[in-house]
């Protein structure tokens, strides 16, 4: 490893909370981005063209939600949803692998060992 470099520093590091199945609302999410800044409060959509990523508002006294923080750039917004949307995919692989595991248990050692005779 060459001198005066650091380890690779994953960009965003998201953790997906409360998965909701049913409604529009799929999951919400905290987003640490290169660990020094955290989002909290991202939701993950299903909207009629598919999933995307909802940043924190408030509402305006107008009734228009504003976002409280946001990407900038075009590039940044696309990383930063492809993450969310990543983090989020990957939960729901984990949980159903989890259900599947649940529903089809390993066989007990106990039905493999010989059974010992009585006197």
């Amino acid at each position: 490893m060459p001198k005066n470099t650091t380890p690779a520093v994953p960009k965003y590091d998201v953790k997906i909370h409360s998965i909701r199945p049913e409604g529009s609302c799929k999951a919400t999410a905290s987003v640490n981005i290169h660990g020094d800044f955290a989002v909290r409060g991202v939701k993950i959509m299903d909207g009629s063209k598919g999933l995307f990523v909802s940043m924190p508002s408030y509402k305006a006294g107008n009734g228009e939600y504003k976002d409280i923080c946001f990407p900038c750039t075009k590039e940044a917004k696309a990383e930063f949803d492809q993450a969310v949307i990543g983090a989020y995919q990957q939960a729901l692989t984990q949980g159903q692998a989890a259900a599947q595991k649940q529903e089809s248990p390993e066989p007990q050692q106990e039905q493999s060992q010989p059974a010992m005779g009585g006197m």
